[in-house]
């Protein structure tokens, strides 16, 4: 499979990443070792998580996704090596002190996450949000004890607007210190509004990678969500509400008409769109099957004609 480069972190990925945030909620650790498995024998090789996946759950504390994606990698050793690993820090764990980007935090989330993960290394440590109360030099500092050491290899960020990257990297340029190199924003056919424009332009200029999260927005995109009746299929049914509105609707529309014409689904279409995006790497998509990582390989091999693409365009402005 096609392989891009992530930005200058020397990391190569397929132009799909796989979103950790359904192991341990929405597939238990048996289903989750099918769909990791099926997702790298289909040649991809990006795998995103987060500390705090997926503390949401009743009866979860957070961590549970790494947990069973160590697992899975103690039971597939040889899969270490084929595998980008992405996870984060910075969001509340729910323990007094267990959040944000100090330096002290930063090294002890770091040790758990690779106890979790059951690895001596993450190849990509993101921050996960904003952290105003700590200054961008001590986070940046931790990160570059921990590439020092050779637990991280490359630093992201996850959330930042076009200001708040431009600060970060000035400072990143000031203190001598290691820079977010990869930056993962919420962007989909509905959601373009916090990317396109002049963040995009930044990362583009920059030279940093780009990842995706929401790129079917909680599964909207993919078309089953047409009603409010409709939001009760899944457990992720209540947070796609807000897209039936009329621009939602007119966007399913576009993609059941690019859809009939490219013979593939809407979700297919949605990513396509995605991977086709000037300053994209890869969206992150979460999946529950095989079938659905078999649609993914669909999506990643999918050629959308300027006219497909214009007939997105369209209905998302």
């Amino acid at each position: 499979m096609e392989k891009r480069a992530l930005g200058r972190t020397g990391l190569e990925i397929a132009p799909l990443v796989f979103g950790g945030n359904v192991l341990g909620w929405t597939a238990d650790e048996q289903t989750s070792f099918a769909v990791l498995d099926a997702f790298v024998d289909h040649g991809f090789n990006a795998i995103d998580t987060a500390d705090v996946y997926s503390s949401w759950v009743p009866g979860n504390k957070g961590g549970e996704s790494e947990t069973i994606i160590g697992k899975w990698l103690k039971a597939n050793p040889a899969k270490r090596d084929q595998v980008v690993l992405f996870t984060k820090v910075g969001s509340d764990m729910g323990v007094p002190g267990h959040k944000g980007l100090s330096q002290r935090w930063i090294a002890e989330a770091a040790e758990d996450s690779l106890k979790r993960l059951q690895t001596d290394h993450i190849d990509l440590y993101f921050s996960h949000w904003p952290d105003p109360d700590t200054p961008y030099e001590e986070t940046l500092g931790a990160y570059q004890k921990l590439l020092q050491a050779g637990k991280i290899k490359a630093v992201g960020a996850s959330n930042l607007d076009a200001g708040q990257l431009t600060a970060a990297l000035k400072a990143a340029q000031t203190k001598n210190l290691p820079r977010y190199d990869v930056l993962q924003p919420e962007y989909n056919l509905y959601d373009r509004d916090k990317f396109d424009g002049p963040l995009r332009d930044l990362c583009m200029r920059q030279g940093l990678g780009v990842v995706t999260y929401f790129s079917l927005a909680s599964g909207f995109l993919s078309g089953k969500y047409r009603s409010k009746d409709d939001l009760q299929k899944s457990k992720r049914g209540e947070g796609v509400g807000k897209y039936l509105d009329d621009r939602g609707l007119k966007i399913l529309d576009a993609l059941d008409q690019v859809s009939a014409s490219q013979n593939a689904n809407p979700a297919e279409v949605a990513l396509a769109w995605i991977i086709a995006r000037p300053g994209v790497t890869a969206p992150i998509a979460s999946a529950t099957s095989v079938d659905q990582v078999e649609s993914f390989a669909k999506a990643a091999s999918l050629k959308l004609s300027q006219d497909d693409i214009a007939t997105l365009d369209k209905a998302s402005i």
